[in-house]
Parts: structure tokens; C-alpha cells; sequence
């Protein structure tokens, strides 16, 4: 059973890591500084560190494991993880007593406990945080929401570090919840992303302007984040900047669809999702902001192709 957590009262400065400094770490690294901590720094790329030369200490992971009391981790997946906690000169090698170590990542949870369970044999406490709450966005706001899972009293005990970077936080239970709810929920998004953007083709077609109908979805039941946020501010804009990569909706819903089949879940409106972005890379778009497969929407349909070459 979860329970949720508000944003908890600030605690006096500490210090903590950030090892990835991309559209996420960045503006988690700059929030944790705002808030007075002793902020550590690490990114593969040269340009990513030198842009908090002066803000924080740039520090490579092995090192940053020996002076911080918590290190976020904001990149890519679990593998990267995984190779940072490998070998004789590994983060795992020498570790700060008491270190805890937050994995931010969208990953697989069966992936999340293995890393978990080799932590802890070092003294480390690993922790999942899924994030969710207006991307890049609110992670250069401070408001997103972390799902966590892992220890409960080391969550109680660190929940004060994560203040500056989330509105709220909600512990899920045992190592892997956290990721296991972010799994869910990006199928979630990513299905919403696109069943508006067919109801919209569909208006198009009956001659329905894109900006009236999400004025009406917004003002009716079929409002969600996607229609307030997402069309208006990336589409309808026609800034399309997300924020977000075709290659990270292919890499949540096919994560999804595997625990689905683990479990033995149905979840077909997850896999015509799923049907939608193979084709995007099919497309060679693996590195396009998602939210220009918007206006391609039916070039993406794989079913109408097949159907043709009946």
C-alpha cells in the first residue's frame, strides 16, 4: 500500500551528485545549487560539464562515491548505471559510508533490483525514482513528482534532499515500485499522445480546426495533459520541443509491453501505441522530438500499409 509524501521541510546543505546533465540533470543540478547544497557534478560530455564549471564541482562518479552523501543518476538507462558499478575502480569501491544512491532513470524494475541488490553489498542504499511532471520543464521548475521505491527509512531520512527538485514525492514500497509505476505511467502518456493526435486528424478531416478541438477537449471531459500542455505548448505553438526523443517513447512503451507479457497483462491499446513508434524508427526518426510525428501521424499507420498490399 503507497502513501504520499508533500514536500518536505529543508534540510541544512549537503553533499550531493548529479551524474548526467542532460535536458532532466540539468535543471535538477541547478535546483539542488539554488537550494545552497554542495552540488557534484558529472556528464560523458565535455560541453554538458563545462557549462557548471563555475556552479559546482565537476567530479567523475568513482570520486563523487567517496564525498557525497546522495548521487542522482539522469541518464539514459540502467546499462549506464550497471557500468559505473562494475570493477576495481567502480563507484561501489570506496563508498561514503551511508551513501545513497537515486536512480532518476526510466528503466526495467527487474533491472533496478539486480543494481539494488549489489549496492547493498557495499553498505549502498539504492533507491528508484520515476519522474513524472512536465518534463525537462519541471525539472528546471522543481515541480515534478518522484515515484520512489526502496527503503522506507531511507526515503524518509533523504526526502528533504529531493524537496528542491520535486513538488512531491510518493513512496510506492520495495526496490523497484518506483520504476515499476513510471513504466506504467509513460504507456499512459504515450497512448494519450496519440489517440488525440487520431482524434484531431479525424476533426482535420471533417473540417474541425486543431485549435478549436483542443479548446473543447480542454473544457470537457476529454482534457488531459496532453491536450494542455503538449498540443498548446509544442504543436499548436509549432515549436515542437517536447523536449522528449521518438527513441524514449519506443524505449517506455516497449518496457511496458514486456512487463505486460511477464505478467500476463492485457494491454492492446499499449501495443497499437507500440505499433506507432516502430514505425517512427522504422522512418529512421529514433532522434526526432516526438511531438513532430504529430502532423506524419498517418504516414506512421503500418495497418493502412498492409491493408493496401492485400
Amino acid at each position: 500500500m503507497s502513501s504520499k509524501v508533500e514536500k518536505s521541510a529543508k534540510m541544512k546543505p549537503k553533499k550531493i551528485g548529479v551524474i548526467g546533465l542532460g535536458n532532466m540533470g540539468r535543471g535538477i543540478a541547478k535546483n539542488l545549487i539554488k537550494a545552497g547544497h554542495d552540488v557534484f557534478v558529472w556528464d560523458t560530455a565535455e560541453a554538458a560539464r563545462d557549462a557548471f564549471a563555475k556552479k559546482a564541482t565537476i567530479t567523475e562518479p568513482q570520486e563523487m562515491a567517496r564525498k557525497c552523501a546522495m548521487i542522482i543518476f539522469v541518464v539514459p538507462g540502467s546499462p549506464e548505471i550497471d557500468a559505473m558499478m562494475k570493477g576495481k575502480d567502480s563507484m561501489l569501491a570506496k563508498p561514503k559510508r551511508g551513501l545513497v544512491l537515486y536512480d532518476f532513470t526510466t528503466s526495467d524494475p527487474v533491472y533496478t533490483k539486480k543494481l539494488a541488490r549489489r549496492a547493498a553489498k557495499k553498505g549502498v542504499t539504492y533507491m528508484d525514482a520515476g519522474m513524472t511532471g512536465g518534463g525537462a520543464q519541471g525539472a528546471d521548475k522543481g515541480t515534478m513528482t518522484l515515484m520512489i521505491g526502496g527503503d522506507a527509512k531511507v526515503y524518509k531520512r533523504t526526502a528533504p534532499l529531493l524537496a528542491p527538485v520535486a513538488k512531491k514525492l510518493i513512496y510506492l514500497g520495495k526496490s523497484g515500485t518506483g520504476h515499476t509505476m513510471k513504466v506504467v505511467h509513460n504507456m499512459i502518456t504515450h497512448t494519450n499522445f496519440f489517440a488525440l493526435s487520431e482524434a484531431a486528424h479525424l476533426g482535420r478531416r471533417a473540417g474541425i480546426e486543431l485549435e478549436d478541438l483542443i479548446e473543447v477537449f480542454n473544457n470537457g471531459n476529454a482534457r488531459s495533459f496532453i491536450s494542455e500542455r503538449r498540443f498548446p505548448d509544442h504543436i499548436l505553438s509549432e515549436t515542437w520541443d517536447g523536449r522528449s526523443r521518438v527513441y524514449n517513447l519506443n524505449k517506455d512503451v516497449g518496457m511496458a509491453i514486456a512487463l505486460a507479457d511477464k505478467l500476463g497483462a492485457t494491454v492492446n491499446i499499449g501495443r497499437d501505441t507500440y505499433a506507432y513508434i516502430q514505425e517512427a524508427i522504422k522512418q529512421g526518426r529514433a532522434e526526432d522530438d516526438f511531438t513532430r510525428l504529430y502532423p506524419d501521424l498517418e504516414k506512421l499507420d503500418g495497418k493502412k500499409k498492409r491493408k493496401k498490399k492485400k
